[in-house]
């Protein structure tokens, strides 16, 4: 893109935002609901996201409910509470009520008691129900994922029944694809239609006549467990039922994968200390989120620096080996996040689990061996050159070596430790691992140092 398309885009995004802003201090729903609807669900989010409070809590209740609720569809999880939690309990009822099911049960879990409660009293009394049943489930199990709106027909009902039904609504895109699922008259799932045989099928033949048995789960069946079904399977969705067999949801394809999708994400802002947050959050908030990890880590430099301590006559005697310390460290905290990064990807793979901890650290050993004689030799040399020093070479390139074999064994068996006791390893194991690396690397290069003292200082 040139300068001067970069130059009209930024121009035409300001007059748009000013116009925006005229519409709302104007209270024009009708300009506001337009120039919402004319922007990309990510363009809008981010107009969203940049308005004040109190404008952006104007816009919500101005635009209608279903505009309000597609926006909160798209917003991540922290920005839809934000975005719903401030509003008019009766407002915000309406925009829940356009929402899917399993976002609704996000928000109430998300947001304090008091607030979720008050929007649910303004819901209707079998949705709020609904509501609370679901906001019970943990978000990464079935009941947390599914939608209460199954795409489900009586068992006495025909296929010209379900074809009328697509066609007379948006039952099929509001479902997400999902295959119609039979019930008997208390709602007992007995099975499944293909939409293959159902075209095949005249419209009067009974759905008892074409019904497969179903595969389903409960609603405290994991994340992991449906990523496998889903994997096995072509479905586009799997029915919940509960320990009676009774059909209460469905999660779909398009939910687990966006799931997972929102499970790495928070993995990778874990491990770089952030967590889930967005500029859009009270600056007191994301301030207290930093520090408390910030203030974590200066107990962990301490441990590392009383390493250093211990052996201040050995730096002062060769002062050329603080030079290398960081390098030893950092070098091996390197090999260390690989290793972590590739137990962290199998573990959401499911292709390793706690149990296989011996089978991860013998991998882990071998590399750590290879990787550890070539990087030690590599630094050995240039210490020596650098330094004239064939000893200091042998310290340093001998410190590397050991390190990234201990970097590596911890990286790749400290997130399965983690994982068995149920900690998350995505956050603890990179402040576990740089600890370690560093204690680890000053003390095998400063201990090296003292043992060959004589021929590094003559």
């Amino acid at each position: 893109m040139s300068e001067q398309s970069k130059h009209d885009d930024t121009e035409n995004l300001e007059t748009f935002e000013d116009a925006l802003q005229t519409a709302l201090d104007a209270a024009d729903e009708t300009q506001l609901t337009e120039m919402v609807d004319s922007l990309s669900s990510q363009e809008a989010l981010r107009q969203v996201s940049l308005m004040e409070p109190v404008d952006r809590d104007e816009l919500m209740t101005m635009l209608p409910p279903e505009s309000a609720a597609e926006l909160i569809e798209e917003a991540p999880a922290e920005l839809a509470v934000t975005m719903i939690k401030s509003l008019n309990s009766t407002v915000a009822a309406k925009i829940m009520e356009e929402l899917h099911t399993d976002t609704q049960a996000d928000i109430v879990q998300d947001m304090e008691a008091q607030g979720s409660e008050a929007i649910l009293a303004e819901m209707e009394t079998e949705r709020a129900d609904n509501l609370r049943i679901l906001s019970q489930y943990d978000p990464d199990t079935a009941g947390g994922l599914m939608e209460l709106e199954a795409f489900s027909f009586q068992i006495d009902q025909t296929v010209g029944a379900v074809l009328k039904r697509l066609i007379a609504d948006d039952s099929f895109e509001r479902h997400r694809g999902q295959h119609p699922y039979i019930v008997d008259e208390s709602g007992k799932l007995l099975g499944v239609v293909s939409l293959r045989d159902m075209l095949r099928s005249r419209r009067a033949v009974k759905l008892a006549d074409i019904l497969h048995q179903p595969i389903s789960v409960l609603p405290e069946t994991s994340q992991e467990a449906l990523v496998d079904l889903f994997d096995e399977n072509p479905f586009l969705g799997i029915p919940v039922v509960n320990a009676s067999g009774i059909l209460i949801g469905v999660v779909s394809r398009i939910e687990l994968a966006e799931a997972e999708l929102e499970r790495a994400e928070h993995d990778s802002l874990a491990r770089q200390q952030i967590g889930d947050e967005l500029r859009s959050m009270p600056t007191l908030l994301r301030s207290r989120r930093r520090l408390a990890w910030l203030s974590s880590n200066i107990v962990l430099n301490i441990i590392a620096a009383s390493v250093i301590s211990a052996y201040e006559e050995t730096l002062a005697a060769v002062i050329a080996i603080a030079i290398f310390l960081p390098m030893v460290s950092d070098m091996s905290g390197c090999s260390g996040n690989q290793a972590v990064g590739v137990s962290m990807r199998e573990l959401s793979l499911g292709l390793t689990r706690p149990v296989d901890l011996f089978h991860v650290l013998r991998k882990e050993l071998g590399v750590g061996i290879i990787n550890g004689i070539v990087l030690g030799i590599l630094i050995g040399i240039v210490a020596w050159v650098w330094k004239d020093n064939a000893f200091l070479g042998l310290v340093i390139g001998m410190a590397l070596a050991m390190n990234t074999l201990i970097a590596v064994s911890i990286g790749g068996t400290v997130p399965l430790i983690l994982k068995n006791f149920g900690i998350d390893p995505a956050v603890a194991s990179g402040p576990l691992l740089t600890t370690v690396t560093d204690m680890a690397g000053f003390f095998l290069v400063l201990s090296l140092a003292t043992l060959f003292m004589p021929q590094l200082i003559s």
